[in-house]
């Protein structure tokens, strides 16, 4: 009988799966826009430090131009003229060795027209109006730094441009001694400095945070997919195990109230019907003289021996019996069956071909049920030859299994026969109850086995059975 477990059962774990799946999935997108937005708080950081250490560098420059350069030049030559060879790398001196070891890549040094009067590049010096609305801030004495990327769309939208620079403007002035006052702006100091290697630093710290998240993620996800299926599994496993006991528990109460009514029935019918059957006995020993009321006589004892079978396959349906275990040999239940057989079958054209695996070992069951039960299929299989045929027996130890196959040469069963073979009632024969297979599943179920029916691939029909060589409750 295949159960289906019913949707509402698993109803409740699916939302929860759901509501897992979603979770992460949330928790992955938070996770990867809060590393989006520390990176974010890493470069602002990186460009407030850079600007910050620019201003210092300023600062620290213009002190020592001031001091170093711009006092003496004056005093000796009483005018400052970067053109003059002396002054230029008297000024070139104090700004190098000012700035040694400090990261800048470019110094800019601008007069108060906006042309550069000093530069690290020497192509530069005399260019005017270089200095644009950041020149004219720091004439005014406004310090002013910029963030300059050179790199494609991807590349800056992404935070990894090919270069990157921040730009910082700051005046130049004169300082008063002994004094924290300033003097008056005497240029624009233009420091450059090279930020790509510090911004590539923070990308790759990113990529190194998003790809941990997303290893880690991954691996939640899952092992969260293997903890649902265990556990859909185990509910799956769980609702068919309920709705099996259910089933079983409805079949149980259905079977009992049947046994009860079959019982009743069947007392107060066998009861008449002994009595027509030892009837029938003294009437046939009584009118021996007489042929034809001796043929009814043996047609009664024949009608009445039919019921009394009926009433045994409703009993045996309604009433199973527990199986009484014992040590059991299946090859001695089939060479018995044989045996019985073999007297009525040879002389119709019947032949019993067995096939048994050494070694065999024996079964904990109960001999009388699996020879009632291997009769009733070796009897199926005749009824499915009319005309004669070869019947198939062979058994075989597999691992902690006996598999018994008996197979027939008939014509097979039909797919809507198939479907209903098992159920009760159910007969596709002229005569019977319908009852048969039923009773032989019943008593393989008892013995924790397993019976299946199929239709083999050239001509007739195989019934498979499988017993366990130890039985456990």
């Amino acid at each position: 009988m295949n159960i289906k477990p019913r949707p509402e059962k698993t109803k409740p774990f699916r939302l929860v799966k759901y509501f897992t799946l979603i979770s992460i999935v949330v928790m992955f997108t938070g996770a990867i826009i809060l590393s989006v937005l520390n990176t974010h708080w890493a470069r602002a950081m990186q460009y407030q430090k850079s600007e910050d250490y620019a201003l210092l560098l300023a600062e620290n420059l213009n002190h020592q131009i001031f001091i170093q350069f711009l006092l003496p030049v004056g005093i000796k030559f009483g005018k400052i003229e970067l053109s003059n060879k002396d002054q230029f790398e008297r000024m070139d001196k104090v700004v190098k060795s000012t700035l040694h070891s400090f990261q800048v890549d470019m110094v800019n040094i601008y007069g108060m027209k906006d042309i550069i009067a000093y530069s690290f590049n020497k192509e530069l010096i005399g260019l005017e109006n270089a200095g644009g609305s950041s020149y004219k801030k720091a004439l005014s004495g406004k310090f002013t730094s910029k963030l300059i990327q050179n790199g494609n769309f991807f590349e800056i939208l992404f935070g990894f441009p090919k270069e990157i620079r921040i730009i910082t403007f700051a005046p130049l002035r004169a300082e008063k001694p002994l004094s924290r006052i300033s003097g008056p702006v005497l240029g624009v100091i233009e420091i450059i400095q090279d930020l790509s290697a510090d911004y590539q630093s923070i990308f790759k710290f990113q990529v190194m945070v998003v790809t941990t998240i997303t290893l880690v993620m991954s691996f939640l996800i899952i092992v969260l997919i293997l903890v649902v299926k265990r556990g859909e599994g185990i509910i799956q496993k769980r609702a068919l195990e309920r709705l099996r006991l259910k089933e079983q528990l409805s079949q149980a109460k259905h079977l009992s109230t049947l046994g009860e009514m079959v019982a009743v029935v069947s007392h107060e019918i066998r009861n008449p019907l002994g009595i027509i059957s030892s009837s029938a006995e003294l009437l046939t020993k009584k009118i021996k003289q007489d042929p034809s009321s001796n043929k009814i006589a043996k047609i009664i004892m024949e009608e009445s021996n039919r019921l009394n079978n009926i009433i045994t396959d409703f009993l045996n349906y309604a009433r199973p019996q527990s199986p009484t275990l014992g040590n059991c040999q299946i090859k001695e239940i089939i060479k018995k069956i044989r045996l019985f057989l073999a007297v009525h079958l040879e002389d119709e054209g019947y032949r019993i071909t067995t096939f048994f695996s050494d070694p065999l070992p024996d079964i904990m069951a109960d001999s009388n049920m699996l020879y009632q039960a291997f009769l009733n299929i070796i009897i199926n299989a005749v009824q499915a030859m009319p005309g004669g045929g070869e019947i198939y027996i062979s058994v075989q130890s597999i691992e902690d299994y006996i598999l018994i196959m008996i197979e027939d040469q008939g014509h097979g069963i039909t797919r809507q026969v198939m479907e209903k073979i098992w159920d009760p009632f159910f007969t596709s024969k002229d005569t019977g109850t319908g009852l048969g297979l039923v009773i032989i599943k019943n008593i393989i179920e008892a013995h924790k086995g397993i019976i299946k029916i199929e239709n083999r691939l050239n001509k007739g029909v195989r019934v498979s059975i499988k017993l366990p060589i130890s039985h456990e409750d």
